[in-house]
C-alpha cells in the first residue's frame, strides 16, 4: 500500500518547513522554506560553520561598520544557505526579511531587493525565490509593490481571514496560515475542549479560505503551515501546499494509507466584493484577540532568534578583527 506521503503529494505540493539538507534530500518536496528561527537552528548544528567563517572573513575584509557588517553576513548567509537548498529541489525557497521590519514597508521593499540581488548574483533568478513578510499592513503593502516588479512574495504569519483576504487582494503569490498556532492558542483559551483535526480552529480556518480565494478567482497560493500532527495536514490534503516539519514528513512516510482530496476546487466563481481598506483591515485584525496575539508573538518571535544569530556572527566579526594578520 502506498505511504500517506505518497498519496498527499498527489492532492498538495509539499513542501519542507526545514533548512536541514539530509531531510529535504530524503523526502523530496517542491519547494522548501526557511525563517529566522530555521536559520538559527541550521547555525547551531555546527554543520556551517566553515561556511560562516567564509562569509566572516569576506565581509569583515571589507571594513564596514560593525552593524553593517553583521547584517551584511546575515543577509549573505540566509542567501547562500537558500541556493544550497536549491540544489536539492526543483522548486522555490522562500527567504524571510527580518521581522524588525514588519511595520516599515519602504525599508521591506529595500530588504528585499537587497535579498534578490544576492540570489541574483549568485545566479539565482525571481522565478526561484519567494521573499517572506510578515502579514502586517505594512507587509501586505510591501509585497504589493514588489509583486508589481516581479519579485514574489510568500506572506506568513497570517491568523485570520482579514489578512488572507487583504493579501489576496493585493495580489500576492503566497499566503501561510499558521494552522498550529492558531490551535494552540484555542487551546489555551479553551483547555476543555478537545479538537480532533478536522475540526480544529485553523484548520477550519484555512478551508474557509481556500473557499473563499477559489470562489472569487483569486490566483493566489494557499499554503497551510505550522502543524502540530499529521491529522491536520490530512485534513487539508487539497490545500494548494502544505509545508511540513522533518518529523511530520517522517510519520507520513512511515505510515501506510490513502488520502482523500478535502479540498477541491467546485471552479464555480463570483465578482470579488470591494477591497479591504487600510481602515476595515485593522479593525478587523483588533477584534480577533487571537490574531493580534499570535501575530504580535511570531514576529516577537522571529526577531528574538534574528538577534540571537547576529550576536553569533558579531562575536565571529570581533573575533577575526582582533586576530593578528598573518606575517609577511
Amino acid at each position: 500500500m502506498p505511504t500517506l506521503l505518497s498519496q498527499l503529494k498527489q492532492h498538495s505540493t509539499v513542501v519542507a518547513d526545514t533548512g536541514d539538507l539530509a531531510a529535504i534530500r530524503r523526502f523530496a518536496p517542491e519547494d522548501a522554506t526557511t525563517n529566522p528561527s530555521l536559520i538559527l537552528k541550521a547555525v547551531e548544528s555546527g554543520q556551517h560553520d566553515a561556511l560562516i567563517d567564509q562569509l566572516v572573513t569576506a565581509v569583515g575584509a571589507l571594513d564596514m561598520p560593525l552593524p553593517v557588517a553583521v547584517e551584511e553576513v546575515c543577509d549573505r548567509l540566509v542567501v547562500t544557505l537558500g541556493c544550497i537548498i536549491l540544489q536539492h529541489i526543483p522548486g522555490r525557497i522562500s527567504t524571510e526579511v527580518n521581522a524588525r521590519l514588519s511595520f516599515d514597508s519602504q525599508a521591506s521593499i529595500t530588504k528585499a531587493r537587497q535579498l534578490v540581488a544576492l540570489y541574483q548574483a549568485a545566479g539565482i533568478g525571481r522565478e526561484r525565490i519567494l521573499i517572506k513578510l510578515a502579514a502586517t499592513w505594512e507587509g501586505i503593502d510591501a509585497a504589493r509593490a514588489l509583486e508589481a516588479e516581479g519579485i514574489q512574495c510568500n506572506l506568513t504569519l497570517i491568523f485570520s481571514f482579514a489578512q488572507a483576504r487583504a493579501c489576496a487582494e493585493a495580489g500576492v503569490f503566497l499566503i501561510s496560515p499558521f494552522v498550529g498556532r492558531i490551535l494552540d492558542w484555542h487551546r489555551r483559551a479553551h483547555p476543555q475542549i478537545n479538537y480532533s483535526p478536522i475540526h480544529e480552529p485553523g484548520v477550519q480556518q484555512v478551508g474557509a479560505t481556500y473557499r473563499y480565494l477559489r470562489r472569487y478567482g483569486y490566483p493566489t497560493v494557499i499554503m497551510g503551515a505550522s502543524f502540530r500532527n499529521s491529522g491536520e495536514i490530512l485534513a487539508l490534503a487539497g490545500c494548494d501546499r502544505l509545508t511540513i516539519s522533518p518529523a511530520l514528513l517522517e510519520e507520513l512516510a512511515m505510515t501506510e494509507g490513502v488520502v482523500a482530496p478535502a479540498l477541491v476546487d467546485t471552479s464555480e466563481r463570483d465578482a470579488p466584493p470591494a477591497a479591504l481598506t487600510e481602515a476595515a483591515f485593522r479593525w478587523q485584525l483588533n477584534e480577533d484577540p487571537m490574531a493580534t496575539e499570535k501575530l504580535a508573538e511570531g514576529i516577537r518571535g522571529f526577531e528574538a532568534d534574528q538577534c540571537r544569530l547576529e550576536a553569533l556572527v558579531r562575536e565571529k566579526l570581533l573575533h577575526d578583527k582582533a586576530r593578528p594578520a598573518p606575517a609577511s
